[in-house]
This record gives structure tokens, C-alpha cells and sequence, in this order.
């Protein structure tokens, strides 16, 4: 159930993407880090639309956190370029090709060896204090650090920047999320939790730097970091903050790191899918209007 669990919610976070870059992706350049940005968005219905499907995708992970591990769940989170792709080959009305045929299959198949051969077995819950001041210290310098990179540079260096903070932050609103879904048979006493701020916090954040890794720069730079950063999180501090101990005797350790490195190269692969380049910013007026995408030509390249 997990599994399936995940799976949905990776499939509900690719709808999102599509929805929230029609949102953002005519909003002003001046509006990067800007509550302006934000109230842009809240003016488009399509935007609301893909908010609504963000709340179905955390309710779906956090039912799947409370019965799994965050080592096992969010690398699931990685097949939604999967989805992407598929989703804009729908839209666009373009044939799957090699690159997307090849990109899916290593994803999957990567995955799949990395949760077999790593079998997550449970740490500590809940996890001490002490932990929780390390790893969120680790994490908010992290996303603090790639904000500040992300305020120069080309557009494609900005999106990544910004996407590995939002990701960073995504993984911590995870951890958060275990937690707090631990609590829900109390929940008339969730107040007292201080995960409960956190989470809400973390998670309002994670959002807000999604939009500007949105609206920064192409979505091949910001979704395909998030999606690869996320997870990578999200093992770290499953193994730092709850002790999550993946199986790495023997030959385990060495397949588990060749599938992980397979999974992300094919999600690099599908990132730069003509499909997924689709939605830059030179394919706005297509993408709003998928019925004229028919006859539009395959973008060659990814900027």
C-alpha cells in the first residue's frame, strides 16, 4: 500500500507542475522572492487548480510517511517525471520516442533495485531533540545558501538553485510530516507538537521557492531538481534524523548506489525530454492552447 500510495502521489505532483507553470509563467520578472508572485498566482484559476492537487499529494504522502519510511517513500516521489512526460505527451498530442521510453524504464528499474537490495528498517521514533536541532540547522543553511545563489546567474542556474532549496525543504516538510501523522489519533492535542508549526512553516516555504523555481527558469532546470534533490534529501535525513539503516553488506551497498545513480540518470534523461522542454518559456502559447500543439514542431533542444 505504500508503494501504491506514492506512486498516486507522484502522479497528482506531475498534474501540479503542469497547472502551477501555466500559473506563474506570465507573471512579471520582477516579481522573483515577492509576495507579488504569490498574489499573481492566487488570481489564476489554473493555478488553484494545481494548489487543490497539492493538498491531495501531501495527504496521499502523509498517509503514505505514517505507514513507510522517508528512505523508502520519497525516492518513490522520482517517478513523477515519469508522469510528466507522459501527461505533456497527452497534451501535446506527441508520440513517445526512445529517450522517453529509456528514461522511464531506467527510473522504474533503478528504484526498484534501490528499495529491494536497501530493505529500510525503522530507526528511532520519535527522534531525539538533539537531532532535530542538527538536521534542521543542516537544512535551513542549505536553502538559505541556495537562495542567495539563486539571486544571480543565468535562468537555468536560478531554477536549479531554487529548486534545491524548495526540495531541501520539501524533504524536512516530510520529516515533519511522519511525525505529525503519528500524532493524527490525538489530533484534538496537535497544537502541543511543535512539528506541527515546523511542518506548516516548512511547508508554506517549500512552496513559495517551488513558484520561483517555476517562474525563474525553464522547468527541465527547476522540476528536475526537485525531483532528484527531494529524495536524496530525504534519505540523509531519514538516516541522520530517524537512524532509517539501509541494508549496504556485502554487494547490497554497491547495487544500491548504481541503482540510485541509474534512476537519476534517467530522470536527467526524461528531464530533457523534448516533451518536458515543451513547457519552457518559448512553448507558452501551445501549451495554453493544446488543441493548436498538433501541428507545433518538436523543440529540438532543451535551453
Amino acid at each position: 500500500m505504500v508503494y501504491v500510495l506514492a506512486v498516486a502521489c507522484a502522479l497528482v505532483n506531475a498534474l501540479t507542475s503542469v497547472l502551477q507553470r501555466l500559473g506563474v509563467q506570465n507573471a512579471p520578472a520582477d516579481a522573483t522572492l515577492r509576495l507579488s508572485l504569490m498574489k499573481y498566482a492566487l488570481r489564476r484559476g489554473v493555478w488553484l487548480l494545481g494548489f487543490a492537487l497539492m493538498i491531495v499529494s501531501f495527504i496521499l504522502q502523509a498517509i503514505a510517511l505514517h505507514f513507510g519510511r522517508l528512505s523508502e517513500v520519497q525516492p518513490i516521489l522520482t517517478t513523477e517525471l515519469v508522469f510528466l512526460a507522459a501527461i505533456l505527451a497527452i497534451w501535446f498530442r506527441f508520440k513517445i520516442g526512445r529517450r522517453e521510453w529509456i528514461g522511464a524504464l531506467m527510473v522504474t528499474a533503478g528504484l526498484s533495485f534501490f528499495l529491494y537490495f536497501a530493505a529500510p528498517q525503522y530507526g528511532m521514533q520519535p527522534p531525539a531533540g538533539w537531532r532535530w536541532l542538527v538536521v534542521g540547522g543542516i537544512c535551513v543553511a542549505i536553502i538559505i545558501v541556495a537562495v542567495l545563489l539563486a539571486m544571480r546567474g543565468p535562468r537555468w542556474w536560478r531554477a536549479t538553485m531554487f529548486g534545491t532549496a524548495a526540495s531541501v525543504s520539501f524533504a524536512f516538510t516530510a520529516a515533519c510530516t511522519k511525525v505529525v501523522s503519528d500524532f493524527a489519533a490525538d489530533w484534538m492535542h496537535l497544537y502541543r507538537h511543535w512539528q506541527v508549526y515546523a511542518l506548516a512553516g516548512f511547508g508554506a516555504l517549500a512552496v513559495f521557492l517551488t513558484q520561483n523555481a517555476i517562474h525563474a527558469g525553464p522547468l527541465v532546470a527547476s522540476q528536475s531538481t526537485v525531483v532528484l534533490i527531494d529524495p536524496l534529501a530525504s534519505i540523509c535525513i531519514g538516516i541522520g534524523l530517524f537512524g532509517d539503516d539501509l541494508q549496504t553488506n556485502g554487494a547490497a551497498g554497491p547495487i544500491e548506489a548504481l541503482a540510485l545513480l541509474v534512476a537519476f540518470l534517467g530522470a536527467i534523461w526524461l528531464a530533457r525530454s523534448p516533451l518536458i522542454a515543451a513547457m519552457n518559456e518559448g512553448e507558452r502559447l501551445e501549451l495554453q492552447h493544446p488543441r493548436h500543439a498538433r501541428s507545433a514542431p518538436v523543440p529540438k533542444t532543451a535551453p
